[in-house]
């Protein structure tokens, strides 16, 4: 399935979400890699069967590498915890917890296989999906560190907030069908 047909099946009701993920498909402020892991990362966070089968064929199309590809899997699932544990810290209001260490594997986000600035990109749009502010904070220092402008930056955020509209809409749609 394209980006295309994903769009055709989105409800009247969702027409801003279609036309917003055609602008962000055609979206130059990032590069083809970084678009595309967040495309990818963005919806193996949100996990939309149809979403991630259309996000990935389209990904693959436009010349994603397989390494890339991994890379962005890998940002979705390691932020699937760390955003987790690193949200549970913030809201517990005991700050003892903030104190000891994570004890997590996170070997990946040392060693991505990518850029790091892409991984970086493409860790802040899954922490946007999975509202996790300390991590948002965490990412967004990092990329500034590597020089990645604000504008770079929103379009992750674009990306990852259509994304899950998308995602969240098809599913509604599926559960009102059943």
């Amino acid at each position: 399935m394209s980006l295309d047909t994903l769009r055709e099946t989105l409800p009247a009701y969702a027409k801003d979400l279609s036309l917003n993920l055609s602008s962000l498909a055609g979206e130059t402020t990032l590069s083809d890699q970084q678009k595309w892991g967040c495309f990818l990362a963005s919806a193996h966070a949100v996990g939309q069967p149809a979403v991630v089968s259309a996000v990935q064929a389209e990904a693959t199309a436009a010349g994603l590498s397989e390494e890339a590809a991994t890379a962005a899997k890998a940002a979705a699932a390691i932020m699937g915890m760390n955003n987790v544990y690193y949200r549970a810290l913030h809201l517990i209001s005991n700050p003892e917890y903030r104190t000891l260490p994570a004890r997590l594997r996170m070997n990946v986000i040392a060693n991505p296989g990518v850029e790091k600035a892409d991984f970086e990109l493409w860790c802040t749009a899954v922490s946007a999906v999975n509202g996790c502010g300390m991590c948002l904070d965490t990412h967004e220092a990092e990329l500034k560190k590597h020089g990645v402008p604000a504008l770079n930056i929103q379009a992750a955020l674009r990306i990852a907030a259509v994304v899950n509209a998308v995602s969240r809409v098809l599913q509604a749609e599926a559960t009102a069908a059943a």
